[in-house]
């Protein structure tokens, strides 16, 4: 029987991982309602950074072999410049694994210089993984179909095993490149026109301003929220939502951040539901009264009558629901509540909702078809390449504007920000106007 230690490295990290990953769901199931607070704030932090860094530890290793242990074989190992490229992968390694541990040490009012280092880092990592095994799968599919014929070229072999990881680095720092010039621009505002079944015609052509995925954290702070909100100001909405996710942090740490909210001044109100990563702040009930005093509605599993301006007898319903997330994580308190979100709002009037994860808007509609718009984020669009694709596989609408049956909309807002790596590929940041249309 093989020993722990006769295990390969990739092997012992799959094996931590696991370790980890069972210490979660054990935490999360039996020791949710005995620790205190701030512990089980800091033990599901330590505990989701060790796990990814586990998990990246098996990357990490193929990285090192296929950019350094590769080169160490050849007529470049000894080159002058051998030993600056294999510090540069240390240290392009050491920055990816520290990028979570951010989120424990350095959170504050503006982003620090090491966190946008790590997080950028991490980025780069996951495009280089990705081309790394593309590539590779490419060479093994043409061994395996050229069979014996490559027998032929063996000579060649060294250069061949060289430009692989060339190639992968090359294209990840152009692409590397091209998110982190992306993701620096300001979000674009798209603007939708739904039509809503039963909305009062006094108040056709109202306009709610959706906002999602800010990210307060490590890599978003005060200067890039004040400039969302001067853009959302400028579009005068009637309403303005932000449909969870807008921090990665307590609220006492990160509150001068927040600061420009209190700007928002929307006529009928603005607005909030908790996303996933409110829950993972443990700190949901400290957002809430700061949202309060910058005069922003926490929607926890309730509704509010918004009333036209123009007759008080003509309204429609907005509701929020707490993230599905509060479920999993045992969130004393919280968690989805339809049918209480929905209380005394009559299919005979509009019904417009808030849900942070899509995956929660497929369930609402399940049980309540009659809702006529759910707004929701959560999917970032992907964010970024090439994580993109499981993005889309994974939830049940993706981005953009969704008809369901007759009378229903979905829209899914692709983000305002993102989250941690501060890069976009083949996905734009956006603070979407929805002008909502009378039938």
């Amino acid at each position: 029987m093989i020993s722990f230690k006769q295990l390969p490295l990739e092997a012992k990290a799959a094996v931590a991982a696991g370790v980890i990953f069972f210490s979660m769901m054990l935490s999360r199931s039996y020791l949710a309602e005995q620790l205190e607070l701030r512990t089980r704030r800091w033990l599901l932090r330590l505990q989701m950074a060790l796990f990814a860094n586990a998990l990246m530890l098996i990357g990490s290793l193929h990285v090192w072999r296929s950019t350094v242990t590769t080169f160490s074989r050849s007529s470049a190992a000894s080159s002058f410049c051998f030993m600056p490229w294999k510090i540069a992968v240390f240290m392009f390694l050491a920055l990816a694994h520290s990028s979570f541990f951010t989120l424990l040490f350095l959170v504050a009012e503006e982003p620090y210089f090491f966190s946008l280092a790590a997080y950028t880092c991490l980025g780069a990592y996951i495009i280089l993984i990705f081309f790394l095994f593309t590539l590779g799968s490419v060479e093994q599919a043409y061994k395996f179909l050229a069979g014996r014929g490559t027998k032929a070229v063996t000579g060649n072999k060294n250069s061949r095993t060289a430009m692989k990881p060339v190639l992968a680095v090359m294209l990840t720092v152009v692409l590397t490149v091209v998110g982190l010039l992306n993701a620096s621009r300001p979000p674009t505002v798209n603007s939708v026109e739904v039509p809503v079944h039963k909305l009062p015609s006094t108040m056709n052509n109202l306009k709610v301003v959706l906002l999602s995925d800010i990210h307060l954290g490590p890599t978003v702070g005060k200067t890039k929220l004040a400039m969302i909100v001067r853009m959302v100001k400028a579009l005068k909405p009637d309403i303005t939502v932000i449909v969870g996710d807008l921090t990665d942090s307590e609220a006492e740490i990160i509150r001068p951040a927040v600061e420009p909210l209190g700007e928002l001044n929307s006529p009928l109100g603005t607005y909030f539901v908790t996303g996933n990563h409110e829950y993972y702040t443990s700190d949901v009930s400290n957002w809430f009264e700061l949202l309060k005093s910058f005069n922003i509605r926490p929607l926890h599993n309730e509704n509010v009558k918004i009333v036209s301006p123009k007759s008080t007898d003509d309204w429609f319903c907005l509701a929020g629901v707490d993230d599905i997330e509060a479920d999993v994580l045992r969130y004393s308190g919280h968690g989805m509540d339809l049918k209480k979100a929905l209380r005394d709002c009559s299919s005979e009037r509009a019904i417009v909702l808030l849900a942070h994860q899509p995956i929660a808007a497929k369930w609402a509609l399940q049980e309540r078809p009659d809702i006529n718009l759910i707004l929701s984020g959560h999917t970032h669009g992907g964010q970024m390449f090439p994580l993109n694709a499981g993005a889309y596989f994974l939830n049940p609408f993706f981005v953009g504007l969704y008809k369901v049956g007759q009378n229903t909309f979905v829209y899914v807002s692709p983000g305002t920000m993102y989250f941690g790596i501060p890069m976009r590929l083949g996905s734009r940041a956006e603070i979407t106007e929805i002008i909502l249309r009378s039938p």
